[in-house]
């Protein structure tokens, strides 16, 4: 297995990840703004307040993009393992 091999999976597989956390982290980076500006305009400085809405957020994007992450993942780890013995040698 050559380096270029081995830096090629290694990239497909930081953009796998970054595709399936995407959208959960756009979610959170979302809500957490507008939950912080809704804090600077009212003054309100409750830090539980940052905290919950995030994690409704997230929560809600993994309802509804999780079969795409699922199948996202699955197909990554599907071309791992029928390329295994090109892997291995």
């Amino acid at each position: 297995m050559s380096a270029e091999m081995i830096i090629g999976i290694a990239g497909q597989a930081i953009l796998t990840v970054l595709k399936a956390a995407g959208p959960l982290l756009l979610s959170g980076l979302v809500v957490g703004l507008v939950v912080s500006i809704l804090q600077a305009t009212t003054q309100i400085q409750e830090q539980t307040l940052a905290f919950v809405p995030k994690i409704v957020a997230i929560l809600l994007a993994v309802l509804i993009f999780g079969p795409w992450i699922l199948s996202t993942l699955v197909n990554f780890t599907s071309r791992i393992f029928e390329n295994l013995y090109r892997f291995v040698g």
